[in-house]
């Protein structure tokens, strides 16, 4: 970053079409039970709104408890709102229109009790009551300031959080074919997955990332015959794998294997495909690695199909183990799941008739080995093609004995489109991660894909993503980060330091907006992994960046010219940090670098 583009640079927000309203609009929502641990704290001033909603939802019940009601609720529904005006407050709930009913008082009466209690709060200045049961909260200065120490103190812990500890998570996603190389829906689920598995073990959960490489079928059989056909100068077989990969895997196959071409046809094939697939998964890996996607589990088909040592596969256990939870039934010699039981449109064959198995009972003994392997919740991210797949996992999800609705989640990934993008030479019919990412660089591809929900269309403009100006989401973003490193690096030049601290000293009016940005990241992030979206971890970074650049405009870290050093400047210079603390943190979950220079 130079210091005539710091200086001249006056950032607005980029283009906000699909913003989330609790990120951009009024209401920043927060929900939580009393006494939830890990989320914040209110001690000594200190005011987290994590732990200010908690402590809202204790009073509310003690409330209700002092009116008599002997029935309380197992927990409150408290909801802090970021007011309109900046003159209403820092934050507003109407949790007394909600309650109110159950102590059989009117709302504003219960509301101006509440709004006593609440007042009463350490680090809270006064707590009043709005039409009919509104409660308006405004922080002490000191009180908000306190966030900048406590964000400081975590660094790049802040923002975590318990709120899923104790799940246990699989996250299943991109599991292409090792048939080729990854094309551009790959990378768009390979980027939310990736980010989603971020957020998830942010907020506490035990998450693996798992991809499932179909390697079983008769797709590998082809693969390995359009293999040898390129060594043999044949042509390739009918509906054969084409493509200069093909060639250049065919090379490599008889670099590694040069006696394949004196076995038999059978022979000549098997070994083909298999050294084919073995060389092509090594690709498919490193084209992960470099877009700073890693997998905790890769998980071959082909195991499914083995016979264990008492000679029964995972699929002819998987079988027996749904038939003893009596959902099987026998049909026209074939072997059927009732999946109809648990909302799917019709029932599955998982035999046929001839004894072959079908796809639906390799699904079926996936399925039952994530459960095997401890997972409670399995999460898949599928393509846009995969709609029929929701129902017939959910009812495999019942018929082996589980809850559809809590033990499996399906999110349906919707395609993307990047203007201009050519397809593949390689492989002639797509267009492939490598030359995405060698393009339009690693950052800007992984940051515009995890901005958008999985389940939006979405078409990218390579023009305005190899842009540095604040029209490119990730620019904009990045850049405020390295400002901060700037700002640092003046300061400290200057002699400020940040071992003076006094928030108190934090009143201009664009420092409380920017401290409760700041304060909202753990929120965002845990709603960021309940919903499954997290893209709400990209759009709120570009809302803190334009509260930071505005924040930059208005209250000088260095004193101006021969003025001397005082107390605010060194707080100032906390809150600079503060701030590139929790763009880092988020960049950070996204899975994009946080430059400290541009």
């Amino acid at each position: 970053m130079c210091p005539q583009q710091d200086s001249n640079l006056r950032p607005s927000a980029p283009e906000a079409d699909a913003l989330s309203p609790e990120l951009w609009g009024p209401r920043n929502l927060l929900r939580l039970q009393p006494r939830s641990g890990g989320y914040g704290r209110i001690d000594s001033g200190v005011v987290e709104p994590q732990a200010l909603a908690a402590l809202i939802a204790e009073r509310v019940l003690a409330q209700l408890s002092s009116h008599g009601v002997e029935d309380l609720p197992a927990e409150v529904d408290v909801a802090l709102e970021r007011p309109r005006s900046a003159d209403h407050g820092d934050w507003a709930t109407s949790v007394a229109l909600k309650v109110a009913k159950h102590a059989g008082v009117p709302p504003r009466d219960f509301a101006a009790a509440l709004a006593t209690d609440i007042g009463s709060l350490p680090g809270v200045a006064v707590a009043d009551v709005a039409g009919p049961g509104f409660i308006n909260i405004t922080l002490e200065a000191g009180a908000a300031g306190e966030l900048v120490a406590t964000i400081l103190e975590l660094g790049e812990h802040y923002g975590q959080s318990t709120a899923l500890a104790g799940e246990t998570i699989n996250v299943e996603f991109v599991s292409a074919n090792p048939t080729g190389p990854l094309h551009i829906g790959h990378t768009r689920w390979a980027a939310l997955g990736d980010c989603l598995v971020r957020v998830l073990r942010s907020a506490g959960a035990d998450v693996t990332s798992e991809f499932y490489v179909n390697d079983a079928g008769a797709q590998m059989d082809t693969f390995g015959e359009s293999i040898l056909a390129s060594i043999l100068g044949e042509a390739p077989p009918e509906g054969g794998y084409q493509g200069s990969y093909i060639a250049d895997l065919a090379a490599r196959v008889l670099e590694q294997d040069p006696e394949l071409v004196g076995e038999s046809r059978a022979e000549q094939i098997a070994r083909a495909r298999d050294t084919g697939y073995r060389l092509q998964l090594a690709d498919i890996k490193q084209s992960l690695t470099d877009f700073g996607v890693e997998f905790g589990v890769w998980f071959s088909e082909r195991t499914l199909h083995e016979n264990e040592a008492t000679g029964t596969s995972l699929i002819d256990s998987s079988l027996e183990r749904l038939r003893a939870g009596g959902h099987v039934f026998e049909e026209d010699d074939a072997v059927w799941v009732r999946t109809t039981d648990f909302g799917d449109d019709k029932d599955r064959v998982i035999r046929r008739a001839n004894g072959v198995y079908t796809y639906f009972a390799a699904d079926a003994a996936y399925y039952l080995s994530k459960t095997d392997r401890g997972f409670e919740k399995k999460i898949y991210l599928l393509g846009a093609d995969h709609h029929g797949y929701i129902h017939r996992l959910k009812a495999l999800a019942g018929a082996a004995g589980e809850d559809p609705e809590k033990n499996i989640e399906i999110l349906i990934g919707q395609l993307v489109s990047i203007n201009g993008a050519k397809l593949s030479k390689r492989a002639g019919n797509i267009i492939e991660l490598d030359d995405l990412r060698e393009w339009l660089g690693v950052d800007a591809l992984r940051y515009s894909l995890a901005r958008y929900p999985a389940d939006s269309p979405l078409s990218l403009d390579p023009e305005i993503l190899t842009k540095r100006s604040n029209d490119n989401p990730v620019f904009y973003v990045q850049y405020a980060h390295a400002r901060t490193h700037q700002v640092a690096r003046n300061a400290e030049a200057s002699g400020v330091a940040t071992d003076t601290f006094d928030p108190s000293l934090l009143t201009e009016p664009t420092e409380a907006a920017l401290i409760s940005s700041l304060a909202d990241f753990p929120r965002v992030v845990t709603q960021a992994a309940n919903l499954r979206e997290p893209h709400r971890v990209a759009r709120y970074l570009e809302d803190v960046a334009a509260l930071f650049h505005r924040w930059y405009d208005h209250a000088r870290v260095t004193p101006q010219g021969d003025d001397p050093i005082e107390p605010v400047h060194h707080t100032r210079l906390s809150l600079n940090n503060a701030t590139g603390q929790v763009l880092r943190n988020g960049l950070a979950l996204l899975g994009v670098s946080a430059p400290e220079r541009m």
